[in-house]
Parts: C-alpha cells; structure tokens; sequence
C-alpha cells in the first residue's frame, strides 16, 4: 500500500492554472524527488500536501486513507511535516524554543523544561548537532545553522511523510552529508520523503525514485538510478540543455575593481583581488569563510576596520552604498527575502527601485514609463508572471531572483557583485543565467560571483579565488583548478601540505 497517493489534483489561482491533475504516489520509506522548472506547481503541490492550500479537485489518500488537511497544523497531526525553502524562524526566540514551538513538553499545564529539552536535543542529534546552543537566538546563527533549527523542527513531530523544499540551499558540505545520512536513517525507519531540490546530481544521489511537473502537469515519473540528467532536463524544460555553461568570447580589460588588504568584522580579515573589466571573478570557499563579507565591503554595505576598496582608480573610505550606485557597481544579495527584495510591492517597482530619477519628474514616478520597463525585463528573463503589477512576493522564488538581477541590468550596472545568483533556481533558468552573465562579460562588465555550486564556478569562470578563514588565500586562472583542489584550499588542507 503506498503511503502517500494523490490523484488529479487540480488549483487555480483566479485565471491562473496552477495545478492540472497532477499525479503523485509514494511508498513507505522512499526517498522521492519532485523536480520541475521554477512555476512548474511544486511550491503549490506542496502547500496542498501540508494544508496551506485546498485543492480545488482530486483526491489525496495517507496510508490508504482519505487525507484532506484544514491547515498545516492537521497536517502535522496526520503525519504530514514540511521544511519551506524560505526559512520560518522567529528569530528573537532560542533555538530550543524555535524547535518546540507548538509542541511543548507539558505535565499538569506546565512546560516541563526538563523533557523538552531532551526532545529538541534528540531532534538535533538527529542531525548530528547535538552540541547546538539551544539557548542562543535564532537570528544569532547563520542561515545554514538556522536550516538546521528548521529541520530539527519538522523532525520533532516524528512524520510519516517528511516534504523537504530546497533543504540543502543554505548548507555546508559536511551540513548536508548529515543530512543525507538523517534521511537515511529516516528511510530506515519507514518515514517517506517529498525530496526538492534544482540539483540535480543531489537527486540523483539521494532519491530512490523521481517525478517531474512541467506547468502543472505530471510529464514523467520514474526509478532514479534508471534515468539520465539529459532526459530529466528534458522532461523539465521540454527541450534539451545542450550547454549549460556557455563560454562567450570576451576580452579582459583594465582593472575597475580592487580591494587592497580589505578587512570588516566579523569573519574578513585581509583580501586582496584585482577584478577587470570583462572579467568573471568567481568565489569560492565554505559558508561563513568571507565570501558574503567580501562582497558586502566592497559594495559599501560593511564598513571597513582596514583596506581600501578602488572603484575605477577612485578610492573612498567613506563609500556608502547609494555612492556605489552612482559607480555603476550593482549588488545582489544572497537573502534576496530579506535584503534582495521588497516583497509587497509590484514587480515593476522593484525592478525600478535604484533609479526612480530616470521614470518621472518633478517627484512624480510615471507608472506607464516603469510598466515598460518592467515589460521589456519580463520578456527578456522569461519571467513568469501575470503582469509588471503583480505583487513580487506571489511569484516563485526562481522568478523573484530574475527580477532582483534584472533591476542591476536597468540601472545599469557595469560592476556586478553577484551573492549566489542561481540558488533556488532551476536547471533552465540557470542557463539562461549563465548566458546573461556571458553577455555581461562579452560587453566588458566585470563580474563577481560567489557560489556554494563549484561545477557553477568552473564552468563560468576566467578566475577563481578560495577563501578561508576570512582570508582569500588563493587566486589563480580557472584551467588551473579542480573540484578537489578548491575544496583543499576552502578547508586549508593546500595550505598545510605546502608546509609540510
């Protein structure tokens, strides 16, 4: 009997047809991979499944029994927990409260402290950070240590269908093979898994078997060790991802940006790169090494404790983030939820935010003027929306990421500081991303990316340079890395052989 079995499930959201009878079904102890272009359903599919959303048709059965949500809540009640992509933390609570909230331990009407303790210790042991400080705020930890606490949350409740939303986005390599093996021993124990994830060797590895939706639609469903990548991408985006990484003819120019001897509290202590025009500069290294802060300082955001940042042989201790505008240095942030975007506002507004000069005058903003604007972004992105006045925050994550990099395209930018541009997007808008960032370069834009995604950086990239430990200890022409050696350099390994 499957445990999960969802049959012609139907949504629409006024005259946009979110789900067509979509098809599902899951056995106890499957790891399954749900995969599909960024719109294609999933986040609706999902929200159905934990009760934020009715279907409008179809039906659902739980271990061969009718299974029809009120809310998230039930759901988790019937077996049925989700981890959202857009982490759900309150932040001014600890972590233990995060983990518990909702689910106390309680003995005659009183939290027993004692028990929920323990509970929230198991479910992070669960994990392998059992040493966690549940008393520490949850805003305190990084966005990798906040997965975790997210995690452990679901966890705690002891579901029969676990539904994971991109849950390896903001992990370490060593955070995701203790997640892997949690969801082995979650496999083990019967638990059934929704697995979602745009990487799709991480499927690959994890997943026993797989479906695809495509606009709403069930086009595939199969054994994953017996079907290739190529037929996958091709199911997903219903035509064939030749090249995934183009490489663009560009020629390198002079040096537009330069940091000398960089540092900024917390974690930069001393960087020095030298990017040019026509450049892609990628950089790498483990989650908390520098790289955002590297980033954050040259763009103005981080004030600087030494160095100096040059921005075309202009130097400026006292740079601010609108001066860096005015520059033609454009950054996006890797928090696009918090930092990137304004997420109750239209989609034109936010990709016309940094330059409301150029749409009106007399402080009035034409709104016929960025509607333009907006469409002409729109269509060049393929983003998919309903129109430029739609509120940003009811478009998938993958297509709010395409309007936060198509405002640094309308200001326009000539510098592009790029914080994980492709997380939580899908294999072809990924390459649609990859090509845009080719053009850049082939129009003598100089750009910095940093990514997590090393296949990402070996395939884009003229330079790459590793951080560690908040210092850039290594720069050297793309041909001359490996996977293996950038990861050495990331965890300071290169350093100590050289030493011995």
């Amino acid at each position: 009997m499957p445990a999960l079995c969802l049959t012609g499930i139907a949504k629409s959201f006024g005259a946009t047809r979110a789900l067509r009878g979509v098809a599902l079904e899951i056995a106890p102890g499957e790891v399954h991979a749900v995969i599909g272009e960024n719109g294609a359903g999933k986040s609706t599919l999902m929200k159905i499944l934990s009760g934020a959303h009715t279907a409008d048709a179809g039906t659902m059965e739980l271990g061969g029994q009718p299974y029809a949500p009120t809310d998230p809540h039930d759901a988790r009640l019937k077996g049925v927990a989700m981890i959202y992509q857009e982490l759900n933390l309150a932040l001014h609570l600890s972590a233990q409260e995060n983990i518990l909230l909702g689910a106390e331990s309680a003995r005659a009407g009183w939290i027993d402290r004692r028990a929920s303790r323990a509970r929230a210790r198991a479910a992070l042991a669960q994990l392998g950070h059992e040493s966690l400080d549940l008393d520490r705020p949850a805003g305190s930890f990084s966005i990798a240590t906040q997965q975790i606490i997210e995690i452990a949350r679901a966890l705690l409740t002891n579901p029969r269908v676990l539904i994971m939303d991109e849950p390896t986005s903001s992990l370490t390599q060593a955070d995701t093979e203790r997640l892997f093996a949690a969801i082995g021993r979650l496999r083990a124990q019967g638990v059934s898994i929704i697995y979602i994830s745009h990487f799709l060797e991480e499927c690959r590895r994890i997943a026993d078997r797989f479906t695809v939706l495509k606009d709403g639609e069930t086009v595939g469903t199969g054994e994953m060790k017996a079907a290739s990548l190529d037929h996958i991408v091709t199911l997903m985006t219903g035509r064939e991802v030749k090249d995934l990484y183009p490489r663009s003819a560009h020629a390198l120019g002079g040096v537009v940006v330069e940091a000398r001897a960089v540092a900024s509290v917390p974690r930069l202590k001393r960087a020095v790169l030298q990017v040019r025009a026509g450049e892609i500069f990628g950089l790498a290294g483990l989650i908390g090494a520098g790289r955002t802060d590297l980033l954050r300082a040259m763009f103005a955001l981080d004030a600087l404790e030494a160095g100096e940042v040059v921005i075309v042989g202009a130097a400026n201790r006292r740079a601010t983030p609108r001066r860096r505008w005015a520059q033609g240095v454009g950054f996006l942030s890797e928090n696009r939820k918090e930092e990137g975007l304004m997420l109750s506002q239209s989609i034109a507004d936010n990709l016309t935010l940094t330059k409301p000069e150029a749409f009106g005058r007399f402080g009035w903003i034409s709104a016929r003027r960025q509607r333009a604007a907006a469409d002409r972004w729109i269509a060049e992105l393929r983003i998919k929306c309903r129109e430029a006045a739609q509120t940003i925050g009811q478009l998938s994550g993958g297509n709010q990421q395409k309007v936060a990099i198509a405002r640094l395209l309308e200001h326009p930018a000539r510098i592009f500081l790029l914080d994980e541009p492709t997380r939580g997007i899908d294999v072809g808008s990924k390459a649609q991303i990859y090509e845009l960032i080719g053009r850049l370069a082939a129009g003598g834009k100089a750009v910095v990316i940093v990514s997590s995604y090393l296949p990402e950086l070996l395939g884009l990239c003229d330079t790459i340079g590793v951080m560690c430990r908040g210092e850039l200890t290594a720069i050297r022409p793309r041909a001359e890395w490996t996977e293996a050696e950038i990861m050495r350099a990331a965890t300071g390994s290169a350093a100590n052989q050289s030493d011995e």
